[in-house]
């Protein structure tokens, strides 16, 4: 093989490997920004969903902020809850749990708020679901108001026998064909309510503590 031959591969391969530098620094540049959208538009989707238990005048906190991890080994619960506050000058309003199960056809993930004041659901909303279409996803907000239905329940309104769909001797309405998904919908939401009968007072003192110590560290930084 001649030099002038090898001079020509060396080139080409350089030619390649500068060619595929910037391909994966594209391509990494595009993840990262892509990445920074997409986590974006999912704290506006959340907090579309958490407006419409608890509209935004309500409350003068960042809720984003006061987001807690709560381990289902800790809590009781069948999956880790992510908790937010609402609160107003300081005062805890709204705890809002996402949780999600697997006792339906599929996942669905929840929002349920409970307020601070008499523990009674401010609202129940379902931000994801892998529910038959036409049956199960009569759950969503957009295709029925069932979910509606647990607006200023309790574990006093019903009282606890009544937390279950009508076909399990319940007071909540089932769907005709698909069952398994309003009773996974139920029975969460009944476990939240139950954990926080015990719970939502230190947990929301918590909470409130946090928010004050971020609040400190801006102030600080200021």
């Amino acid at each position: 093989m001649g030099y002038n031959s090898i001079e020509a591969m060396k080139k080409s391969g350089l030619s390649l490997a500068f060619f595929a530098c910037v391909s994966v620094i594209f391509v990494v540049g595009t993840h990262f920004l892509v990445r920074d959208r997409v986590a974006k538009n999912d704290e506006m989707m959340l907090l579309k969903n958490i407006n419409q238990i608890i509209p935004p005048e309500r409350y003068d906190n960042n809720l984003v902020e006061s987001e807690f991890l709560l381990k289902a080994e800790q809590s009781g619960l069948e999956n880790d809850a992510i908790i937010f506050l609402a609160s107003k000058k300081n005062q805890p309003l709204t705890t809002i749990f996402e949780i999600t199960t697997l006792r339906g056809y599929g996942v669905i993930t929840l929002l349920v708020g409970i307020n601070a004041k008499d523990q009674s659901l401010a609202g129940v909303r379902v931000v994801h679901h892998t529910e038959t279409p036409g049956l199960g996803d009569k759950i969503e907000i957009k295709k029925s108001d069932w979910i509606l239905s647990f607006n200023g329940k309790s574990l006093e309104n019903p009282k606890l026998s009544g937390w279950f769909v009508k076909k399990d001797g319940g007071e909540f309405d089932q769907f005709t064909g698909a069952t398994i998904t309003p009773r996974a919908v139920v029975n969460t939401t009944k476990s939240v309510l139950l954990y926080a009968k015990d719970h939502l007072t230190e947990l929301n003192q918590k909470l409130i503590k946090a928010q004050n110590k971020i609040a400190e560290g801006v102030q600080n930084a200021k």
